[in-house]
């Protein structure tokens, strides 16, 4: 008894073991890059970032591993990897430590690298790869990396839909900044506060940066849950515009609220607030016309055509019917049908019984 509790004890470590093993973000070995030594794992988001923890939290921080690899030449590279709850908190996380001096690079979702630095992230994983030395196959071999890395299932792996609305034409390379919470807008010096923002409705903020003839204007668009209350909110902001015209101009397209800031007095600013345009994908399951089967008309034409089915039914039986009657009775004449044998006739005989009566 007591070497099968032993055993099944020992059965259970090994299952807990190869189930860490399995669910580690950052894999042994890929691209002949091999882990010099066990990966550090934390869930502390300061473990990360000691200078935004709070900001890691907001975009849905859940945990992070710190690997170190080396080749057989002896270069080195150190990987940290955070996972976040859903692929918005890794695209967020992305464009928070993005820099505009940043270029872009073809890895995972979205990629940027800066000298021996590359970032970039694939569904709700974010990872910061440095290099001691890049060489031509170090992309390839990060895109090696990506596709090993665990993705989200369902809807937590869908991101947000508000890029969409960014114009391209003057945009800053890189200066995008996706913000869901306070910690993330002030870490950003936004030109809006957080109770500007109000954040008790759960907006959605992307900030990007034009250069225009007369100098760098910041874009701001705030998505609200429904249209009343980005109108809510566009009222209240609409005094700030009113107060600095120059420098602040503010703007509503459905849920979305659209906020200028620098030098927005010139015709090139204006057009490009009014270049933004929320469009409502509408879908209408109310029937515009009768179907067949609740059309009346068709009902009746329906109802006299199964009534002439019936009837061309009965016409061909009782044609065989008494096709084969007749047919039987030439060939067998009281054989078959109308035997005297079983010819019964029942008579009353009325007359006998008044004459007896009489």
């Amino acid at each position: 008894m007591k070497r099968c509790v032993t055993l099944l004890f020992s059965c259970f470590i090994a299952t807990a073991l190869t189930f860490a093993a399995d669910s580690s973000l950052l894999p042994k070995s890929f691209a002949g890059w091999t882990q010099s030594g066990p990966a550090q794992v934390t869930k502390d988001p300061a473990g990360v970032d000691s200078a935004y923890p709070a900001v890691l939290k907001e975009y849905g921080f859940v945990d992070a591993e710190t690997a170190t690899y080396q080749r057989d030449d002896g270069r080195k590279l150190t990987i940290k990897a955070a996972h976040f709850k859903d692929a918005t908190g890794a695209y967020g996380a992305y464009t928070f430590y993005r820099q505009p001096a940043m270029g872009v690079e073809r890895i995972g979702t979205k990629a940027a690298s800066a000298n021996n630095r590359i970032l970039f992230f694939r569904s709700n994983v974010l990872v910061d790869a440095n290099f001691d030395r890049l060489t031509g196959m170090s992309a390839a071999e990060l895109r090696e990396l990506a596709a090993m890395l665990p993705a989200a299932k369902g809807a937590a792996d869908n991101l947000p839909t508000l890029p969409q609305y960014l114009p391209k034409q003057n945009a800053v390379e890189n200066s995008a900044k996706y913000i869901i919470g306070s910690q993330a807008l002030a870490a950003v010096q936004a030109p809006l506060t957080a109770d500007q923002v109000d954040f008790q409705h759960d907006p959605e903020i992307l900030e990007q940066q034009y250069s225009l003839p007369d100098g760098q204007v910041t874009l701001m668009l705030l998505q609200y849950p429904t249209p009343q209350i980005a109108g809510e909110r566009l009222r209240s902001l609409e005094p700030l515009a009113q107060g600095s015209p120059e420098n602040i101009a503010v703007r509503r397209t459905g849920p979305i609220i659209l906020v200028e800031s620098g030098p927005v007095g010139n015709s090139e600013a204006r057009a490009l607030l009014n270049s933004v345009n929320y469009e409502a994908d509408v879908t209408w399951n109310e029937a515009t016309s009768l179907a067949k089967k609740d059309n009346i008309g068709n009902l009746i034409l329906a109802v006299f055509g199964l009534i002439g089915i019936i009837l061309l039914i009965s016409l061909v039986f009782g044609i065989f019917f008494g096709g084969f009657r007749l047919l039987m009775k030439r060939l067998f004449p009281n054989r078959v049908f109308d035997r005297p044998e079983t010819m019964e006739i029942i008579q009353l005989h009325l007359g006998d019984q008044t004459t007896s009566s009489k």
